[in-house]
């Protein structure tokens, strides 16, 4: 007789074959759910309140998930969905994950007739090939040059955001960052950094209307000594450092043991004698502005301002990189390796304004900035924060038409064009990879059908009516107008989306649909690391920090 053998360990939680896979279907679509109401020009609001008692009011599909708390690692996969789109594109969070949930659900017929999850997958893989395609058949090259037609595209994929109330402003805000911080590295290729050198600065007060998009920089710094330092030079000349201006301490800890009293005097001495040099070495250069990252003692304050030199102290790293790019100068790292074409001339203003109760310095009216800063007013932090991120989705939108200039129709006529291609191609697909094959063109009909519901249509006339359009005419360009929820051709409407973003989130759809069906077996329970030590914020290991993980622009206070 045969012993049963327990390997795991008896607080482990399993949960194998099918069982599993119904379990990660669920977990999918209780995720798209989540957010179904929030796709469309009539999407709705979501509500967060998180532990501390904040509030988060959005629409934006990854803000949503982002502060949503789960425990399956299904539903953990999903939202790590939105994050790679985001990251990836800056736009389709939304999209993406109503597309993967439904495909999941596609797929489940198919378990319960026992076809083999590897078989749906090879459907699945097949269809997304040829969607591709589809997708590349229906789009056409913009002019990146011509600002109208930009502004459009821009406004038709943030038209479903909180600030399409205001107009063209978020777009134009959008655009201009991005077309600041581009650079041509030639051959045609092109390097938009809008993470780095587009740095969205709110301030409470104002009003939306005086959002704009400054010719260089900004940030929340005063000069060291206010009442005796210029705070508005003109045509300044910028010098940057990574080095203090302050007494050199020893690198570990030092002791210095004193017999005579003179001693003491030749020590000071020899400290203020370091600084005068360093501040000889920089003043030789005749710069107006000094930047520096480290600190700046008194001493360094008081030769600087004799010669009427302004400086700040305590700069971010970030910062510092920001005004190098947007006024030509370079970080010096040692005072006595400065040379001439360090210096910055490129702005054309250096200036320190009291706003609300704080003092910023603005670095504007650069000739050529590579950075800039986007200045966000609004009436509250909420708001501010939902501008920033219907801002950052533009930004992304506009970063991807200038990376690949392409255009497909949008209102769901691009995924109406693909489940009709797809069930035209299925029966070219042998064996029993038809059916999943078939699903994936069924699933693409969410995108349209959402938009229909959110505006309170009748769904199935309406997806009748644009179904029949589309096996009049192929490839054609009707979809959803999201205000009204009627049939309408985009072209005429003008609703245009980025290719990358729209062949990005199919791509990631069906890729993490085919992920999540190859699970059978769920084991979860505590190991043996996770035991030891005090709990981290979530109950887990603790929160360490590592140099890959700090964030640059989190800082200790002055």
């Amino acid at each position: 007789m045969q012993v049963p053998v327990t390997v795991l360990n008896a607080s482990t939680k399993r949960e194998t074959g099918k069982k599993a896979q119904f379990a990660n279907i669920a977990a999918a679509k209780a995720v798209a759910d989540i957010i179904r109401t929030t796709l469309g020009p009539r999407s709705m609001l979501k509500m967060l309140l998180d532990p501390n008692g904040g509030i988060v009011l959005t629409n934006d599909g990854h803000a949503i998930l982002r502060e949503i708390d789960v425990s399956h690692p299904a539903a953990k996969s999903m939202i790590q969905l939105s994050r790679t789109q985001d990251e990836e594109v800056g736009d389709g969070t939304t999209s993406v994950i109503i597309l993967a949930g439904e495909m999941l659900q596609m797929a489940e017929p198919f378990l319960e007739k026992n076809i083999h999850p590897t078989v749906i997958v090879r459907g699945f893989a097949r269809a997304l090939e040829d969607s591709v395609k589809l997708i590349d058949q229906l789009a056409f090259p913009i002019d990146t040059e011509n600002r109208q037609q930009m502004l459009n595209v821009v406004n038709s994929c943030i038209g479903t955001k909180f600030t399409h109330r205001f107009g063209t402003l978020m777009a134009e805000l959008a655009l201009d960052a991005v077309r600041t911080v581009t650079v041509d590295l030639g051959g045609g290729a092109k390097e938009i950094d809008i993470k780095n050198y587009a740095k969205v600065e709110k301030i409470p007060g104002g009003t939306i209307e005086d959002c704009r998009v400054l010719k260089g920089v900004m940030f929340n710094k005063d000069v060291v000594v206010p009442g005796r330092m210029r705070r508005r030079i003109a045509n300044p000349r910028i010098l940057l450092l990574d080095c203090p201006l302050e007494y050199k301490k020893g690198e570990n800890q030092t002791n210095v043991e004193l017999t005579k009293e003179e001693d003491w005097a030749a020590l000071l001495k020899q400290e203020e004698e370091q600084i005068q040099r360093q501040c000889e070495q920089i003043l030789a250069f005749k710069p107006d502005v000094v930047i520096t990252e480290k600190g700046l003692s008194d001493l360094a304050a008081h030769y600087l301002t004799k010669s009427g030199v302004s400086a700040i102290r305590r700069l971010r790293k970030t910062d510092n990189n920001r005004i190098a790019r947007a006024c030509g100068a370079t970080i010096v790292n040692r005072t006595d390796e400065i040379r001439d074409s360090d210096i910055g001339t490129g702005a054309g203003l250096f200036e320190v304004v009291k706003i609300g109760d704080e003092f910023f310095t603005f670095i504007v009216d650069c000739q050529a900035p590579k950075a800039c800063t986007v200045l966000l007013r609004g009436a509250t932090k909420d708001i501010l924060n939902e501008v920033e991120r219907n801002l950052t989705d533009a930004m992304g939108v506009a970063r991807n038409i200038c990376l690949d200039p392409r255009l497909v129709p949008g209102g769901g006529a691009c995924e109406m064009a693909i489940s009709h291609g797809l069930a035209e191609r299925a029966a070219t697909v042998e064996g029993v990879e038809q059916w999943p094959y078939k699903a994936v063109g069924v699933a693409m009909e969410v995108i349209p059908r959402t938009l229909a519901q959110n505006c309170g249509a009748n769904v199935i006339r309406t997806l009748t009516k644009l179904r029949a359009k589309h096996a009049e005419s192929p490839g054609c360009s009707w979809g959803i107008d999201g205000e009204t929820g009627e049939v309408k051709d985009m072209k005429e409407l003008g609703v245009w989306e980025p290719y990358q973003v729209k062949a990005q989130t199919i791509k990631t759809a069906i890729e993490s649909a085919q992920m999540l069906l190859r699970i059978d077996d769920i084991v979860s329970g505590l190991s043996k690391k996770d035991r030891g030590g005090a709990p981290g914020p979530r109950g887990g290991a603790p929160d360490v920090e590592d140099h890959d993980n700090v964030d640059s622009e989190r800082m200790l206070a002055e």
